[in-house]
């Protein structure tokens, strides 16, 4: 089944996610493993706080970074 809102391609590498304010973290979906808040930069340089995000959820965004601020545990980049 696919999703009209979300476009691009089925991610091919995944990669456990060590945050970071100054390291690249160049995603274009999250798992979140353990609920939180998951607080990125975006591709264009936004700063976004996604609040009490459930265990099992998937973030659509395209991030640059995953910053320190995150408090959501077990989060798993997809490229």
């Amino acid at each position: 089944m696919s999703n009209p809102g979300v476009q691009g391609s089925i991610p091919t590498s995944a990669t456990a996610i060590t945050k970071s304010d100054t390291a690249s973290n160049a995603y274009s979906y999250i798992y979140v493993g353990g609920t939180g808040n998951v607080v990125v930069q975006t591709e264009d340089g936004q700063t976004v706080t996604f609040t009490a995000v459930p265990v099992g959820q998937y973030i659509w965004v395209r991030t640059q970074k995953v910053l320190n601020a995150t408090t959501a545990t077990n989060l798993v980049g997809l490229i």
